[in-house]
């Protein structure tokens, strides 16, 4: 807004409008429409039997396991909770079972790691391939 009062005063973008002048502005295009993709059908390939099968395997696994984990690591805050006694036991040295307890959290979470990529290297990769072959095969 200009000064009225002081006509001829040069003027302040920041007082006027309370906005950084724009120097370096260029007008932005709007970006096209993206093409359209003649890629594979993701929605026949999620209700094919292939990837319901490799789904319904990945589950078994996962769904077993972290219910395992997940009780497992309640059990320990539980007893961390409420059972100080157990857990403030001595097994030798300052070495009680409330540490041994909390070693074996990061100990079993490596486990299943471990166990989940033998897992999906033995049961899970071969279905992968499998469908990628028949969705590629499909495409062609």
């Amino acid at each position: 807004m200009p000064d009225v009062a002081r006509p001829y005063a040069a003027s302040n973008a920041l007082e006027d409008t309370g906005q950084m002048p724009a120097l370096f502005v260029r007008e932005r295009k709007p970006a096209p429409p993206p093409p359209r993709s003649t890629g594979p059908d993701f929605d026949r390939i999620q209700h094919g039997k292939e990837f319901v099968s490799l789904r319904k395997t990945f589950r078994r696994f996962v769904f077993p396991m972290s219910l395992l984990f997940f009780a497992w690591y309640m059990m320990f805050v539980l007893l961390a909770a409420y059972a100080h006694d157990f857990m403030s036991r001595k097994v030798w040295g300052e070495v009680n079972v409330g540490i041994l307890l909390g070693l074996g959290q990061f100990a079993s979470t490596i486990l299943i790691t471990i166990a989940y990529l033998r897992f999906a290297r033995k049961r899970l990769d071969p279905k992968v391939e499998q469908l990628r072959a028949s969705v590629e095969a499909g495409e062609r």
